[in-house]
């Protein structure tokens, strides 16, 4: 997965609590495991105006004007700024697939659903969690502000606003280092390629019956 150390990206709010997985993305795309092209269904039920079905060309489906993500001045958006509990309901990876996919590298919440935060790390997105009181200034700030962005600072552990007022936040020592190298977990075991290879090259000559 890529490496995530300094973001400047401009935010989206997504102003709900409770967001389940099956919002993020509908149970009708999970078909495919392919980790990619999930990003034009992300929140399909709420961006379009029918019901998504895969393999079905959503350039021509009516769009919902109301839905935060279909107005012009949040198009490009890296960062999701929602509410508690975000990622709840069913654990699956497809969720954290789509919203990578759409383009979101980093997620602010004041609370995430422990399998969807632990699915975050392991495919390249950066879940941040803070205080009720800083989303709810970010949510005003972000509304009133066209082009709003925030830098998010993995190695210094900080998100600093456009006026430079930096908010720390806390992340694991492990995941952190992870998400700073691009080492998901395939690239966790390949860092020990070379150990791997002696040890399978010493069993064929150990118990060859094995091989044959």
């Amino acid at each position: 997965m890529d490496k995530f150390v300094r973001l400047e990206g401009l935010v989206a709010p997504l102003d709900r609590s409770n967001v389940d997985t099956d919002a993020i993305i509908p149970k009708q795309f999970l078909k495919s495991i392919k980790r990619s092209g999930f990003g034009p269904n992300a929140f399909d039920e709420w961006r379009y105006m029918d019901v998504g079905q895969p393999g079905q060309d959503n350039s021509q489906r009516p769009k919902n004007p109301n839905f935060v993500l279909n107005q012009p001045r949040y198009q490009g958006a890296e960062v999701l700024l929602t509410r508690a509990n975000f990622g709840c309901g069913s654990s699956r990876e497809h969720a954290p697939w789509a919203l990578l996919d759409y383009g979101f590298k980093a997620i602010i919440a004041e609370s995430f659903a422990d399998i969807f935060f632990n699915n975050c790390f392991k495919n390249g997105i950066l879940p941040i969690v803070l205080p009720a009181a800083e989303i709810e200034a970010l949510v005003h700030q972000v509304e009133a502000t066209p082009g709003y962005k925030l830098v998010v600072d993995l190695q210094a552990q900080t998100v600093v606003r456009p006026d430079g007022h930096g908010i720390p936040f806390q992340i694991d020592a492990f995941r952190k280092e992870c998400l700073l190298n691009g080492w998901d977990d395939i690239g966790l075991t390949l860092r020990h390629a070379e150990k791997i290879r002696e040890f399978e090259a010493k069993r064929r000559v150990e118990q060859p019956w094995l091989f044959s």
